[in-house]
């Protein structure tokens, strides 16, 4: 099993003083997702929780909706030249029944550790797909005090950031700010979906009375993984694109961007936030 982290020699500069001394890194590897033993896509990784990730991977994709879709997930033997097991290749082995997608030239994707699964998707794709439409029964509100609370709790959290400021991290709260599930990684949608696959493992989806928080920007692949896992709520340290704007106000989801101290700014599905009356002033 790969390491999170790696030491590295490095030469720092300080005020014109030159050392020489280890440094952490945060480690990236390459991981080959397989579906039923045929190569489905590549994704560069910070190895750990590469189960969950393959299974997140495959609920934002459509292929799979719930823990009884998956008869096994297991890391592929041999998978290194001379037969060792690399511990990155991992196949996904679905349920009986559960169908499996054509997987052509123009599915078996590379997705890098920046940008998710580009090319492919698309607003029309995520809406033919999504199995939990983003509902609010009951109605879902959340005050803008909650939300300005949660990217500290998130930093809080972040154990590996704080000896490699390498990593990217994903969050779940619940709709009480009650910090469910974190996870770090090189690749921001990596880190989500480490988030759902670990969810769907144990069953949990749709995650309808959830709050999504990542620590970088809201790209389009972000809001389509929380659209998928029938998520309400994203919300995001920085900002987000034009497309996952679209989306976002096209699927029912509420989007937040640059959440930074009691500041934000809310994009699409405004209804979700309990805004605090202004007092007047004559």
């Amino acid at each position: 099993m790969g390491r999170v982290t790696e030491r590295r020699r490095v030469i720092r500069v300080r005020d014109g003083a030159v050392t020489t001394r280890p440094d952490t890194l945060v480690a990236e590897e390459p991981l080959e997702i397989r579906l039923n033993g045929r190569p489905l896509a590549i994704t560069m990784r910070t190895p750990g929780d590469d189960f969950a990730l393959a299974a997140g991977f495959l609920v934002s994709e459509g292929v799979l909706g719930s823990a009884a879709d998956v008869r096994n997930i297991v890391y592929c033997a041999g998978a290194g030249d001379d037969g060792t097991n690399t511990y990155n290749v991992v196949d996904v082995q679905l349920a009986p029944g559960v169908p499996v997608p054509d997987i052509t030239l123009e599915r078996n994707v590379y997705t890098t550790s920046s940008c998710g699964l580009c090319g492919k998707a698309s607003l029309d794709a995520v809406r033919t797909t999504a199995r939990f439409p983003i509902a609010d029964t009951p109605p879902l509100r959340v005050g803008p005090g909650l939300l300005a609370d949660l990217p500290d709790r998130l930093r809080a959290a972040q154990r590996v950031f704080d000896r490699t400021g390498g990593l990217h991290a994903a969050a779940l709260f619940s709709e009480d700010g009650e910090l469910l599930d974190v996870r770090e990684d090189v690749g921001r949608h990596n880190a989500v979906d480490k988030l759902v696959g670990r969810a769907l493992r144990e069953d949990l989806l749709p995650l309808d009375r959830a709050i999504l928080l990542v620590s970088g920007r809201a790209s389009f692949e972000l809001a389509q993984k929380a659209v998928m896992a029938g998520i309400p709520v994203l919300a995001a340290v920085s900002a987000p694109s034009s497309l996952a704007v679209d989306l976002a106000a096209g699927a029912g989801l509420t989007l937040v961007g640059f959440l930074r101290g009691r500041n934000m700014n809310v994009y699409a599905g405004e209804h979700r936030i309990a805004f605090e009356p202004v007092a007047r002033r004559d």
